[in-house]
């Protein structure tokens, strides 16, 4: 890095008087420094290593540690020579070369250049270093916007400049402008979410090689119609129950109970866990996940004898639901393709709201049924029978309930023991 210095011209010009100290204490500098050198000895040559005198500041020289190793140091172009050239006579020979105009220059001289350069070098390492508080504040803020699920781009345009603006009308501009310190950057904060994730997940997987664990395997399937396999684990943390996610893999073939087995396999593998401290295993009661032999659960118990299956409530409650008396069943795909035939079409959608907002509805909008996608058109009349309306009534209070107990074992430390 180049650096422009602008030399005192005042001083330039110095008494005799003056010359002769200087030269009297260069002088000295020759004599003091030969009788006193002292160093470590090294092992390929005989000759030690001087160190660094204060008198070597009159030749424009101050030290600089390189490797454990003192080294001289120009104050004024702020090249760094190597160990062996801490002589008198090779640093006044830089000087002379280098800078002929300041060979008469007193010490005094030289030692405001070095006070400067070293003031710079403080100035310059404090700009560049993040205080700690800034740090934490840093993180704290990304790991709020990963939560919320916001672009990253929201710490820099609005979070800290409205943290500027809250502090600076409280507490006033002195303390505002301490905030201006905080990075929050696009990329900061995409640095500072990867950090927090990986952080949370090696202390995860520290945790499960030292506890039991029970694992829950959904498949799930985005907007896209991308599957992906999700995979839970709940296990015993300082004598509180956790669950936590373990893992978001896609499904980039079929989702056979081999497929399933080797994506989880594969994951235990490469992260060091054992499938001894996994002791039970939660899925749906699909061909692939709980069959015996070539199923999830199948191919589990082969590499965990002990581990237990269990089919999850949910998924049960789901299949109860479908058995029942035929004609609820009837009411039931009845509903199902009406709102589905809602749905197909936004004009249909855009209806349905203005005509419940017409009846003062507290729900103005439906979602698909997770399996139907029948989109013809019902029999209107059979919204007029009383018959159909009292059974519809009464499948809605069940669904209702069901719904509420899905809702309590959603929510955190939903733990039953038995």
């Amino acid at each position: 890095m180049k650096r422009f210095l602008i030399i005192d011209q005042t001083s330039a010009s110095t008494s005799s008087s003056s010359n002769k100290i200087m030269r009297a204490d260069v002088s000295n500098v020759n004599t003091e420094s030969a009788a006193s050198t002292s160093g470590p000895v090294s092992n390929s040559k005989s000759t030690k290593l001087r160190r660094y005198d204060e008198n070597y500041l009159f030749l424009g020289f101050t030290k600089t540690m390189i490797n454990c190793e003192e080294r001289p140091q120009c104050v004024v172009c702020l090249t760094v020579l190597a160990s062996d050239s801490m002589k008198p006579n090779k640093l006044r020979r830089h000087l002379e070369t280098k800078h002929a105009e300041l060979v008469n220059k007193p010490k005094e001289f030289f030692a405001r250049k070095c006070s400067s350069f070293q003031s710079t070098q403080q100035t310059f390492k404090k700009m560049t270093t993040v205080p700690s508080k800034a740090l934490l504040a840093s993180f704290k803020v990304a790991h709020r916007i990963a939560k919320c699920k916001k672009p990253h781009t929201v710490g820099e345009t609005l979070i800290l400049p409205a943290a500027v603006d809250i502090v600076s009308t409280m507490f006033g501009d002195n303390l505002a402008q301490q905030l201006k310190s905080i990075p929050l950057s696009n990329d900061t904060v995409s640095r500072r979410i990867s950090d927090i994730s990986e952080d949370l997940n090696e202390q995860l997987f520290e945790k499960l090689k030292n506890n039991v664990f029970g694992l829950q395997v959904d498949e799930a399937t985005d907007k896209h119609r991308q599957s992906y396999l999700l995979a839970y684990v709940r296990f015993i943390d300082d004598k509180d129950i956790r669950e936590e996610i373990l893992f978001c893999e896609p499904l980039t073939t079929n989702a056979t109970g081999k497929c399933i087995f080797d994506i989880i396999d594969n994951f235990f593998k490469q992260h060091n866990m054992q499938w001894q401290k996994c002791v039970s295993l939660c899925t749906d009661g699909a061909r692939a996940m709980a069959g015996q032999y070539n199923g999830l659960q199948g191919l589990v118990k082969a590499v965990a004898p002990n581990i237990k299956w269990t089919h999850c409530i949910i998924h049960r409650e789901a299949l109860a639901s479908k058995d029942l008396s035929p004609s609820l069943n009837e009411i039931l795909q009845t509903v199902v393709k009406t709102v589905n035939l809602i749905k197909a079409q936004p004009l249909q959608s855009r209806l349905f709201k203005v005509l419940c907002e017409e009846m003062g509805s507290e729900h103005t909008a439906l979602l698909f049924h997770s399996e139907a996608r029948d989109c013809k058109k019902p029999s209107a009349e059979l919204f007029c029978d009383t018959q159909f309306l009292m059974k519809l009534a009464y499948l809605t209070d069940i669904f209702s309930k069901i719904n509420v107990l899905n809702k309590s074992l959603q929510k955190e430390k939903a733990n039953i023991l038995i």
